[in-house]
């Protein structure tokens, strides 16, 4: 699967046929891809901000929301700490994402629960992937890595990003 087909598969779940659109976003994502970033994934949902749907795209490295041209909103995959989807009679399946770079809510999305499970795996394998070829380093960093990054999340959690319970198992997943 290429990019054109990701984001082609998530503007037809969103119910949107314009072809500018489509070209807009495949370019907004091409300009913004990684060295080795590779299309995993995409759906439809809406930002609570926005009325109208945008595209959800899940890449080996990050998360991106989509919409209407505008540059990609992204969320690398190593600071997603938890992905749950929930259901309202307002707002669809509601997927919530938590990261390290803070919560994002994402409403009536598309197979909502289908694209957490791949959400969670691929935050896994980012968060598991190799960082560098020397262990010794990679070890030290890490260990940096985790004392920075469970800072981070305590402060969202001070600031009242985070409930107790997102804390809580956000806390857990980050230490194994």
């Amino acid at each position: 699967m290429d990019w054109t087909d990701l984001i082609d598969t998530a503007f037809e779940a969103a119910g949107n046929s314009g072809k500018g659109n489509h070209a807009e976003a495949v370019r907004a994502v091409e300009a913004s891809v990684v060295a080795d970033e590779k299309p995993v994934a995409s759906t439809a949902g809406r930002h609570p901000d926005h009325f109208r749907k945008g595209v959800l795209v899940l890449t080996t490295h990050r998360l991106l929301f989509l919409k209407d041209g505008k540059p990609p909103v992204p969320v690398p995959l190593a600071s997603v700490t938890d992905a749950t989807v929930t259901r309202t009679k307002l707002n669809g399946e509601v997927l919530l994402v938590v990261a390290l770079t803070g919560s994002h809510r994402f409403e009536d999305v598309v197979k909502a629960e289908f694209f957490a499970e791949q959400l969670r795996a691929a935050a896994r394998a980012a968060r598991n992937a190799p960082k560098s070829l020397s262990a010794a380093p990679a070890e030290a960093s890490t260990g940096e890595q985790l004392v920075g990054q469970l800072e981070r999340l305590a402060a969202l959690h001070a600031s009242g990003a985070l409930t107790e319970d997102e804390f809580t198992r956000a806390k857990q997943r980050l230490i194994g």
